[in-house]
């Protein structure tokens, strides 16, 4: 009997869904461009250990020691990304590092990998196990560095291979050959470096087919660096992504370092706002699109920017939250909402899934803890989800249409797609009232995270959100009784009735 009831619930609500499947969702489906992806961004050492035999010298408790992450650590828990909706990950630099480079960024040799990671043909399945889930690969790739004691530095034969040592400074005269916290410059305009770095980002397209780099601090390199850089990479692999780090406190001081071949940048103007936003209910947001404007003023292609709310180089989002006595999760909620939801490729730091926690470095880059809570990861998988399936939220353009202390209302629109996305960040629910020139007459929005349903009434479309609340509606045709569907499921259960019936009565008649 419960396998038939089952049945029956199923085939129940596959015929509601049939009615519900709207013009919302009958986009075509297009080729997978890089502004549809969502990226996990991951330090190796910190996220899984899954292979004890290169465990040298780990301590977990020493925050700048080797606390074991591998290539088969991240291996064996592509599923945690994937399930969440993440369509790439990135990593860390994996290449080898002087001793005490847990962190990647002290790198000894551009061709080898870091043996408390794995081995390159390790480093290959990882790739390879990646791909069969149809998750995309990105290396940390240091183009203006290497570690203080890599062989270069005392070779004398290339001693122009580095600038000589210089602090750091505001000049932007000097920025190109400035000593970044005391790692040696290399010196890109020389052109046997050049060719190195060229070369040696090519060997691992070739080798490992990874899909794209981010580019470190790739203010401290020339243009014509960069440039070239991109022509080669590119002319290995089609459509190879490149996503450059730029400090900077407007978009039009990143723009300075945009060229043709740097198709994103990490948008820090952005994530400043988010974080100072969200960490607290009743915020000014009202510069928070600001990004958008500058973006598309000064960016060749602004939905190719990487919108991120933590990295390694920041406190972490949970503790400016607590900071504020408010409660993590829902913090994380809000601020991913919005996120995943605007233009730009959403790039979220490991550990963010399970609101980890941590104040400056190192105590932001803690080893990942998966024996948690799931409901701020089921959260995400529900925003990855919606992402893939709705090119409004990848491609569309962006409307602001109610931006008040934290209540924000939002649309997105692409071809017949229209998304709104209303999120509540104040400490009282909100009504927000939207006419039908803003959308459409005879319509209703249909809530895709929390279920709500508004319907046009007399012109207007009236969205009430609860407090610390987040809704993504789709504008659909306004849906009456459908007879049909009641019929159809009216028959479904009177057959299922009817058959029950029929056998307990042969049941009896067999057993007498």
């Amino acid at each position: 009997m419960g396998r038939v009831n089952g049945a029956l619930f199923l085939i129940t609500i596959l015929l509601f869904n049939s009615v519900f499947a709207t013009s919302a969702f009958a986009v075509e489906k297009e080729e997978r461009k890089w502004q549809d992806e969502s990226i996990y961004f991951l330090m190796v050492d910190r996220f899984a250990n899954g292979d004890s035999s290169n465990d040298q010298f780990i301590d977990t408790q020493d925050p700048l020691a080797y606390h074991g992450g591998d290539f088969k650590g991240i291996q064996d828990r592509l599923d945690h990304i994937d399930d969440m909706g993440f369509t790439t990950m990135l990593l860390t630099p994996i290449f080898q590092n002087e001793e005490g480079g847990f962190h990647g960024y002290w790198i000894e040799d551009f061709y080898e990998t870091e043996d408390h990671f794995g081995s390159i043909d390790e480093f290959k399945q990882l790739v390879d196990a990646a791909h069969e889930r149809g998750i995309k690969v990105i290396l940390d790739f240091v183009v203006s560095y290497t570690g203080p004691n890599h062989p270069w530095v005392s070779d004398s034969k290339k001693e122009d291979w580095y600038h000589e040592e210089s602090p750091m400074d505001n000049d932007l005269d000097h920025v190109q050959n400035e000593w970044i916290d005391g790692l040696p410059a290399l010196n890109t305009e020389n052109p046997e470096v050049s060719e190195y770095l060229f070369d040696a980002a090519k060997w691992w397209i070739e080798e490992t087919d990874i899909d794209g780099y981010r580019l470190n601090n790739v203010e401290h390199v020339t243009a014509d660096f960069l440039t070239e850089f991109s022509q080669e990479v590119k002319s290995v692999k089609e459509n190879f992504y490149l996503i450059g780090e730029v400090y900077g406190n407007e978009i039009g001081e990143i723009a300075t370092y945009a060229n043709p071949g740097i198709d994103g940048f990490l948008d820090f103007p952005l994530a400043e706002q988010m974080r100072s936003a969200f960490k607290n209910v009743d915020q000014s947001t009202s510069s928070l699109f600001n990004y958008w404007d500058d973006s598309q003023q000064f960016i060749e292609n602004p939905y190719l920017m990487g919108n991120f709310i933590d990295n390694q180089e920041m406190s972490r989002f949970t503790r400016l939250a607590a900071d504020e006595n408010m409660f993590p999760g829902t913090r994380w909620e809000l601020a991913t909402a919005f996120m995943f939801t605007v233009p730009g490729i959403p790039i979220m730091y490991y550990g963010s899934e399970i609101a980890l926690d941590g104040g400056e470095g190192p105590d932001n880059i803690p080893l990942m803890d998966f024996n948690v809570d799931e409901e701020l990861k089921d959260y995400i998988s529900d925003l990855g989800r919606l992402r893939q399936e709705l090119p409004a939220l990848t491609r569309g353009s962006l409307d602001v249409l109610h931006n008040d202390h934290g209540m924000l209302v939002y649309k997105r629109e692409y071809q017949d797609e229209i998304i709104i996305i209303a999120i509540n960040n104040t400490s009282t629910t909100q009504k927000v009232t939207l006419s039908d020139e803003e959308l459409r007459n005879d319509g209703e929005l249909r809530g895709l995270l929390g279920g709500d349903l508004v319907r046009e009434n007399n012109g207007n479309y009236d969205i009430v959100l609860d407090r610390e609340v987040a809704e993504i509606y789709a504008l659909t045709d306004k849906v009456g009784f459908n007879y049909w569907l009641l019929s159809a499921v009216a028959v479904v259960w009177i057959f299922f009735i009817s058959l029950f019936i029929y056998m307990k009565k042969r049941g009896k008649r067999n057993q007498q």
